[in-house]
């Protein structure tokens, strides 16, 4: 969330530039920044007769020692008030920051000055494109949910009696094609200096919130509700929460993490061709980059893990394109966000893959991630980052489909060590 210092100093900023991302924020500000004077002066109040207090209770047994019964029991009756009215102020100071709590969250993070106007996906500014290897599939081309059937390599009937819609079962050839996707993608990490870690899959509130899942979001996840836990939606939120309430020390940033992990989400989404197979799941496969890093150095960061994204897609020969994410599109936690797009040939669309953000401070305030150097007299918030490196699904249905041959489906040459064959078939 914003900070009540950014807030209070740039109030005119904060209403103009959230209109970039079709948020008025208007009564949201005012809310808070009446509230936070509201806190001032009531901790002021508070401080004041708190430090009266301890005068007077000084004063007590002195004056008893004094012979001046009268005037010492005049000071305990006002110690006993004073005692009385600093309880009233600190209930009113907790109700106070209770609902100044409810307004932060509300606002959302500030726009890059970079991001373009617009109000959905359509309006997205296309950075660039990779298309010259789309290949020609002529007649007969079969989108990945016929060459699925066709291989007998995933299962949504199976999947659909044990779980539900939108949990495949990966089977032989498709199986052992996923894991090695999900191991190139770590192998690449590793080489790129990235951390691996395996976080848990579930995770509680705390973790929720400081990532900014929670409290606006939960509908998207799933909730054991018997322990109050959360099925993450994206490895960000474990592993960017391995950093919440630490500080680092600066000389070690960036603090580069990776980490395998199943993702689940219940957005149900729509009927049609755009989220048949595997272009939309409860249940997928992804490897997450995230990075903490300096505030001064995070949009370096941020081009360098947009590299390493595009390194990928282009090792496994995909056409793709790069597009900057519109005020319209971009989350509510994103400062800058870059999407990554591959083609499907046989679909005949372009396919999200992967997502690559910078959300300065805005994460790093919910989580208190901070850093401190040598010279530093306090810490300060670092930046996070993250993106996707890549969610498996689309990039399979992707190589399916592209890959297609009159013999079979060949392989990624890149893959091949992983997978030990070179062609479903």
């Amino acid at each position: 969330m914003l900070t009540l210092k950014f807030i209070q100093e740039n109030r005119e900023t904060v209403i103009e530039r959230l209109k970039v991302k079709r948020f008025d924020a208007a009564a949201v500000v005012e809310n808070i920044i009446e509230l936070d004077n509201n806190r001032k002066s009531t901790q002021s109040e508070v401080d004041q007769q708190q430090s009266e207090m301890n005068s007077l209770s000084k004063e007590i047994g002195m004056l008893f020692k004094q012979g001046k019964a009268e005037e010492a029991n005049a000071a305990k009756s006002k110690t006993a008030e004073l005692k009385e009215n600093i309880k009233s102020l600190n209930t009113k100071l907790n109700e106070i920051n209770t609902h100044l709590d409810a307004e932060l969250v509300k606002l959302p993070n500030i726009p890059h000055p970079t991001v373009p106007e617009g109000n959905s996906d359509e309006d997205n500014q296309v950075e660039k494109t990779c298309d010259a290897n789309i290949p020609e599939l002529g007649e007969g081309k079969l989108p990945h949910w016929e060459l699925i059937k066709k291989y007998d390599i995933i299962d949504f009937e199976l999947g659909t009696k044990i779980a539900g819609a939108g949990f495949p079962v990966y089977k032989g050839k498709g199986a052992r094609l996923q894991r090695a996707l999900i191991n190139f993608f770590l192998d690449e990490g590793q080489k790129a200096g990235y951390n691996e870690v395996l976080p848990p899959i579930l995770v509680n509130e705390a973790s929720g919130f400081g990532t900014g899942q929670l409290p606006d979001k939960e509908g998207m996840m799933y909730h054991a509700t018997a322990d109050n836990l959360y099925l993450i939606p994206t490895a960000e939120v474990p592993v960017t929460n391995i950093y919440r309430d630490e500080v680092v020390k600066e000389e070690d940033l960036p603090l580069k993490t990776m980490a395998y992990t199943p993702c689940f989400r219940r957005e149900a989404g729509s009927w049609g061709a755009h989220v048949r197979g595997l272009n939309r799941l409860h249940q997928f496969d992804k490897v997450e980059i995230v990075q903490i890093s300096h505030p001064e150095k995070s949009y370096e960061a941020l081009d360098g893990m947009v590299a390493h994204v595009e390194n990928l897609v282009n090792k496994l020969g995909l056409p793709y394109r790069l597009l900057r994410l519109c005020g319209g599109d971009i989350s509510f936690t994103s400062a800058l966000t870059f999407d990554f797009e591959v083609f499907s040939a046989a679909q005949e669309r372009w396919l999200e893959v992967s997502s690559v953000s910078n959300f300065e401070n805005y994460q790093a305030n919910r989580l208190k991630c901070r850093y401190k150097g040598k010279d530093m007299k306090k810490p300060e918030l670092a930046h996070t980052l993250n993106g996707s490196a890549l969610a498996v699904p689309r990039i399979l249905a992707a190589i399916l489909e592209n890959n297609q041959t009159a013999d079979g489906i060949k392989i990624p040459e890149v893959l091949v060590p992983y997978t030990g064959f070179d062609i479903i078939n």
